[in-house]
């Protein structure tokens, strides 16, 4: 594990962070959280070493991921849309595109994000694609919207694709000012909503081969667009937004000794899945134990959430209090890149009737 983690500087970024969410709004662009991850060194992580950046490991990317995420989720949520897109670039053979970009998304200058849910999940059952690729003579021209795009109004390049009519898809990198791109207002959430997040239409859009990075081909997200650490990775940030609320929680039973029973089975608890995510990026894990380790985490940080909030009882209920907050973003893990048997999974948990069929 790199000694980044417990150095002096990266320890106090994580108590700015939480002191950021404190003093800002929490629907407003978190720019004093990202300003001081990357005075912290934090946009180096996930850049090539050959073009200046450090190129974690998977161990520690997660490891990265989950204390970002135990300090400020949303902070943590945008960088890691922000990462997806310089991953792939970074895996594409267009040197152009990396020689032009990374360089400038390492020094901050540029600002970068994904609109690809339509390529993995949100847009896979549709007959007709979200987005759709026409070649023409010098490339190809995109049509349709892209429905999820966090940072979207912030973001200087866009990492995006769409399906040509023989089912080959592209993946590309747009400018955010590009003729035909628009970015539309950002959707209100139920939480996150500083994340900025909304849709962005494509009309005509044309690409030319300097923006193509990957395809066409099938598949285009499975194919060697920059790997990461896939589920592995929402994982890591369901933990880490549950060790943060569990901090908090453990705060709550400081003052009231009553508490502490409750705490103490989900911090045990928390630890393991520290444990179990650190095994999964080493790539012991299968498929199917990642697929449970989602769920476990999608569990544990719900169920923190809410235990938090009942033990502040009256005041946590309030609009603004950290633990309401906490409930609302945990929210998010059951729908944000969440596989159908994870969804399953959760979803059992849920639905569990044991108190109903006992008649208690």
């Amino acid at each position: 594990m790199s000694d980044l983690f417990t150095s002096a500087s990266f320890l106090t970024l994580l108590t700015d962070l939480q002191q950021a969410i404190c003093e800002e709004s929490v629907d407003a662009w978190p720019r004093e959280q990202l300003a001081a991850m990357a005075r912290a060194g934090v946009m180096q992580w996930d850049v090539p070493v050959e073009w200046g950046g450090l190129d974690f490991g998977p161990v520690e990317q997660i490891e990265g991921l989950r204390l970002l995420a135990s300090s400020s989720l949303v902070s943590t949520f945008i960088w890691t849309q922000r990462s997806a897109a310089v991953r792939r670039i970074a895996a594409s053979d267009n040197q152009t595109a990396k020689k032009h970009l990374l360089p400038r998304l390492l020094s901050g200058d540029i600002f970068a994000t994904v609109g690809i849910s339509h390529l993995t999940t949100s847009g896979q059952h549709l007959k007709t694609p979200s987005v759709s690729a026409l070649p023409d003579a010098d490339g190809f021209v995109l049509s349709g919207t892209v429905p999820w795009a966090t940072s979207a109004t912030q973001a200087d390049f866009l990492v995006t694709g769409g399906t040509l009519p023989d089912g080959l898809e592209v993946l590309v990198c747009l400018p955010t000012d590009r003729q035909g791109l628009e970015v539309q207002a950002p959707i209100t959430l139920m939480g996150l909503n500083a994340s900025q997040t909304g849709a962005i239409v494509l009309k005509n859009v044309r690409v030319d081969r300097m923006d193509l990075l990957h395809g066409p081909i099938v598949g285009v997200m499975r194919s060697g667009t920059g790997g990461g650490a896939g589920s592995i990775g929402t994982s890591a940030l369901a933990v880490g937004a549950a060790t943060g609320t569990l901090r908090q929680f453990a705060k709550e039973s400081q003052q009231r000794s009553d508490l502490a029973e409750f705490v103490a089975p989900l911090t045990a608890e928390c630890e393991r899945l520290t444990a179990d995510l650190t095994a999964a990026a080493l790539g012991t894990e299968t498929a199917m134990a990642a697929e449970r380790l989602r769920q476990r985490a999608n569990s544990l940080v719900v169920r923190s959430a809410q235990a938090w909030l009942a033990a502040t009882k009256g005041a946590g209920y309030v609009a603004g209090h950290p633990a309401e907050r906490a409930v609302r973003e945990s929210m998010f893990f059951l729908v944000w890149s969440c596989p159908g048997s994870v969804l399953a999974g959760n979803l059992r948990e849920l639905s569990c009737a044991t108190f109903a069929t006992n008649g208690e």
